[in-house]
């Protein structure tokens, strides 16, 4: 089927039911998001989005079909083919009548469409009767319709018309009586199949019926005489020269003539585009000037174009919509690096091009750290062995700062420094920078000192006061502090015991 019928089947999933609904059902049978209108897909995915629904949605298989056949005819209509179907009938049996045709029509643009097939009959109560033929089972249609008021012809008495003009006139044409033998054929169609000009020979001989699927016989063309009949060229009947060519297809209707019992077939040559006509051998000059056909074939080539056109810019949409999620996702990622840089609220001030101003804090609790003999330690070690273990380490302490909502300003070294109150102001900074600091000393247990082998030990300094912050520098920018607290705090830790926390008077209190 086409990307057509399954995006209809996506529209009616969404509107319905919702979106979520439409990513599960699609995640459980393993299907794309969305499709190519002119694409060609395998049946059995839309089959499987279907039997899928029925069991997500807890309907029967029939209720969903209904619905999808109710839908699909309102979703053409909002696709651009509500004036076509408009126009199509003026009540609903010449609605269903003319289906066919319709669908033989849209096969230039969808040339493997696979059609179904309509015929209605009329009930002696006013009632009808249809037909409906497909290697589809389920997808029905509901056709609405209304009734036109009709009109009574007028007829000549003679026909004003001789043999010749009316097969030059119509120059694909073929009589034929109830045992199916050529009385008459128009002058193209007897050049293309030279048998036809032997009158009495069967035509069954020279074309086999494609469309409808009925036997050639003259009672079942009767049956489907209100449908489109397709012949095809038998090709051991065909001339030498036809032999590595593609087999002539006609289409066209069956008019039944009461009075000399007789079957008249008016049909054109089944071609869709210029090169369709060249590999035939054949000629614009070769169908009749009044014949749509050439026009048709003419449109179509431009409409091919115009076809190769829309799908190639289907398919760079597509590739943009994939790219700008996987831009999406890494937009996300870099937003995430560089919050971890800087503070939320100065990186998006940076990303917008706005200059930061440097902020005063009056009050905040600042916190050291260092590692106790890192000097002695990194003289036995190898770097390798020093990168590993303050990697180990920092991860530990980079989670608590999550954990305890502080915020880390930078490491240098064996430095780690962090800040609580700055650069959003609360009123238990001290708190948490206390909080903070007895799970550093907790997790630096975990951490082995490469050279004895025994757990790290750590000092730890923290001042209460008051700081300048702001942004410094525009290659690498960092979110820096300054002031007395900042040099206290440092020497709180400088001046602290292994495996203890140093605070000052005003963190105390």
């Amino acid at each position: 089927m086409y990307g057509f019928i399954n995006t209809c089947l996506k529209s009616l999933v969404v509107e319905k039911y919702g979106e979520d609904i439409w990513e599960k059902l699609r995640v459980q049978t393993g299907v794309q998001d969305t499709f190519l209108t002119f694409k060609v897909y395998r049946d059995d995915i839309t089959m499987q989005l279907i039997d899928q629904a029925c069991k997500m949605l807890d309907v029967p298989p029939d209720m969903v079909l209904k619905q999808f056949g109710e839908y699909f005819f309102e979703f053409c209509k909002r696709s651009g083919y509500d004036h076509m179907l408009r126009t199509l009938g003026g009540n609903l049996y010449e609605f269903i009548e003319n289906l066919d045709a319709l669908h033989s029509y849209l096969s230039l643009s969808y040339q493997e469409m696979n059609a179904p097939s309509f015929r209605v009959e009329k009930n002696e109560d006013g009632s009808m009767h249809l037909h409906y033929y497909s290697d589809r089972r389920g997808l029905c249609h509901i056709v609405p319709g209304r009734l036109l008021r009709g009109f009574d012809a007028v007829y000549p008495k003679t026909l004003w018309i001789d043999p010749k003009t009316f097969c030059n006139g119509l120059p694909f044409h073929i009589v034929f009586d109830e045992e199916l033998r050529v009385k008459q054929a128009g002058v193209s169609i007897q050049k293309i199949v030279p048998g036809l000009q032997t009158w009495g020979i069967r035509l069954d001989q020279y074309f086999c019926i494609v469309r409808p699927e009925v036997k050639f016989t003259i009672s079942s063309v009767q049956k489907f005489i209100n449908s489109q009949f397709v012949f095809r060229t038998k090709r051991e009947m065909m001339p030498q020269s036809w032999k590595q060519r593609p087999m002539l297809e006609l289409r066209g209707q069956m008019i039944w003539m009461e009075s000399v019992q007789c079957m008249l077939y008016l049909c054109s040559p089944l071609l869709r585009t210029l090169h369709e006509l060249e590999e035939r051998h054949m000629h614009i000059a070769d169908i009749a000037p009044h014949d749509v056909t050439r026009d048709l074939i003419l449109l179509n080539q431009q409409r091919l174009a115009e076809m190769e056109l829309s799908n190639q810019l289907e398919r760079k949409k597509e590739e943009l919509r994939i790219l700008s999620k996987h831009l999406e996702e890494e937009k996300k990622k870099t937003e995430a690096l560089l919050y971890a840089m800087l503070p939320k609220h100065v990186a998006n001030q940076l990303k917008e091009g706005k200059r930061v101003e440097a902020g005063e804090f009056k009050e905040c609790t600042i916190l050291f750290s260092d590692v106790v003999t890192f000097t002695n330690i990194c003289a036995q070690c190898e770097p390798i062995q020093i990168v590993l273990m303050l990697n180990a380490m920092y991860l530990r302490f980079d989670r608590l700062t999550t954990v305890h909502d502080v915020y880390k300003v930078e490491t240098i070294g064996d430095a780690y420094m962090v800040v609580g109150g700055v650069p959003v102001p609360v009123s238990t900074h001290a708190e948490r920078v206390a909080n903070f600091a007895l799970g550093m000393i907790i997790a630096a247990k975990d951490i082995k000192n490469p050279v004895s082998g025994n757990p790290i030990q750590i000092r730890v300094g923290i001042h209460t006061g008051p700081v300048l912050a702001g942004v410094v520098g525009e290659k690498m920018p960092r979110y820096c502090l300054f002031g007395d607290t900042v040099n206290i705090a440092s020497r709180m830790e400088s001046h602290g015991v292994p495996s203890k926390i140093h605070l000052s008077a005003s963190v105390h209190q």
